[in-house]
């Protein structure tokens, strides 16, 4: 990914931050990455509509403003999945955009709990910030406020996480040598969790079968 970004710079972020808004695309990294080409401290140099951004806020600004505007985008496609579609169209589908009926249901909840709200802050929550923009079109909300409540946190995200990779600068291979074992942790962490998973219905499917033949 961060080969992809370093060739294709500001269009890469902005593609990337379009399909994060319905499919997680570690728009963390994206955007931190993009804020580490914007500081001018890697070898790689941005280029927009054939022209070389000026290191520093010019690069800076295109960088966060592609991101919010990408991902706006693909906010605003999400929700008309969801609105066009409805629940019949997640119920065969669902499971290609990691929507499950559970997963819809608990988005139910939330949205019923925060209303407009549920759009800020789920736009600014890790992961999470995925599965807002289908759910908000299944639910029926304004596009008008769906627009504006994405656009904001959208950037609010955006510019922090482009900041902070701008801050990295120079020291951005060091980040990216620690985030290695922070994927690799998580990688563990979800193979223990799916070992567990099968443990648990093997053990399920094996009391059923015993109390089947108690029968």
């Amino acid at each position: 990914m961060t080969s992809f970004l370093a060739q294709h710079g500001v269009w890469a972020v902005f593609g990337l931050m379009l399909i994060d808004a319905v499919f997680p695309a570690a728009s963390e990294l994206i955007m931190v990455y993009g804020g580490a080409l914007a500081s001018g401290a890697l070898a790689h140099k941005l280029h927009l509509f054939g022209s070389e951004l000026e290191s520093g806020l010019p690069a800076y600004l295109a960088i966060a403003v592609a991101g919010s505007v990408g991902y706006l985008v693909g906010g605003i496609a999400g929700w008309a999945i969801g609105y066009y579609g409805g629940r019949p169209f997640l119920e065969r589908h669902g499971r290609w955009l990691h929507l499950t009926p559970a997963r819809l249901e608990r988005a139910e909840r939330w949205f019923d709990r925060w209303g407009d709200w549920a759009v800020f802050v789920g736009r600014v929550t890790p992961v999470a910030r995925s599965f807002v923009s289908i759910p908000a079109g299944v639910f029926e909300m304004p596009l008008g406020r769906y627009i504006l409540w994405t656009a904001v946190g959208s950037a609010a995200w955006c510019f922090a996480l482009a900041g902070v990779g701008w801050g990295l600068g120079s020291s951005w291979e060091h980040f990216h040598h620690a985030f290695r074992y922070a994927d690799i942790a998580i990688a563990v962490a979800v193979i223990g969790a799916a070992a567990w998973l099968l443990v648990r219905w093997r053990r399920s499917s094996t009391m059923a079968r015993r109390g089947d033949s108690a029968r």
